[in-house]
């Protein structure tokens, strides 16, 4: 697999504040399309995910990958710095598909300030309370989204080499995703994170894959436990989340810009991949 192209790592920040809680930050099952990241100053608490449970603790910092499902238990004093950024919709790579990073690192000295500026540049970016269940649900994201396109070019800047800087905190120790090692596989699979945004059919991944469509159907059951259709229809609906989080548009233009020309497969989709079709989504997002 390539490297990843870091010009494409195209940040914008949603959100930014500092939090103080006393055993009142307990959520369950919380997932959205943007990633957070976490400074804890005091106190410790627990993010729990499917597969293990972390400790935070002072001095660290913690990063929660989009789309991925996890809790929050604190049962004392407890305070930390926040930020939620997401990849713009427009990037075709994803880091997350290309590496896996470490949840906790240790902070620099540098971390805090550059959250403690981020802060008093930007007191409306922080949240209106702690509860993800609220706060994932409002109109406020297509607000947050045209604060900072409206910000001076030296702004957007001077925020994305800050975020790139705590960023590199976690890629320091991240290790590179080998999707298979198959090399068929691998460039089936970086054709369809190249065009994501348009239709792919399986005559085109078998001719990149150069084998039959049977045998790259077998092939992806095997190294993926899905079909090649589904993998793409999984990554097109995440896209679609984000869209829909992010921008103010109809949910038809979601549906046409992610490259379905049917809106009730769409449709049938998203529900299948979220639970809820896009318009109850984007209500929800509203």
């Amino acid at each position: 697999m390539t490297q990843f192209p870091i010009e494409s790592l195209n940040l914008q920040m949603l959100n930014v504040g500092f939090a103080k809680h006393n055993g009142d930050w307990n959520w369950k099952n919380v997932v959205s399309p943007f990633t957070r990241f976490f400074y804890v100053t005091e106190g410790d608490a627990k993010l729990v995910f499917s597969d293990k449970t972390v400790t935070l603790k002072p001095h660290h910092m913690y990063i929660v990958p989009p789309y991925i499902q996890h809790s929050y238990e604190c049962q004392g004093h407890f305070s930390l710095y926040y930020l939620h950024v997401y990849e713009r919709v427009k990037s075709e790579s994803n880091v997350f598909e290309f590496y896996t990073l470490p949840t906790e690192v240790k902070a620099e000295p540098i971390d805090a300030l550059i959250f403690e500026n981020f802060c008093k540049a930007h007191p409306e970016a922080k949240l209106p309370e702690s509860n993800p269940q609220t706060y994932d649900n409002k109109s406020h994201f297509t607000n947050y989204v045209q604060r900072y396109n409206n910000f001076p070019l030296w702004r957007k800047m001077r925020l994305r080499g800050a975020m790139l800087l705590l960023f590199s905190r976690f890629m320091e120790g991240a290790v590179s995703k080998m999707w298979t090692n198959d090399e068929r596989m691998r460039r089936v699979l970086s054709y369809i994170h190249d065009n994501l945004y348009s239709e792919m059919n399986l005559d085109k991944l078998a001719e990149v894959a150069c084998v039959t469509k049977h045998y790259l159907i077998r092939l992806f059951d095997r190294e993926l436990g899905m079909s090649p259709i589904q993998y793409i229809n999984k990554k097109k609906i995440e896209k679609s989340q984000l869209l829909l989080f992010t921008e103010n548009m109809p949910v038809k233009e979601v549906a046409f810009l992610m490259g379905f020309r049917d809106m009730s497969y769409f449709i049938r989709l998203f529900k299948h991949f979220v639970g809820v079709t896009p318009r109850a989504y984007k209500v929800q997002a509203m």
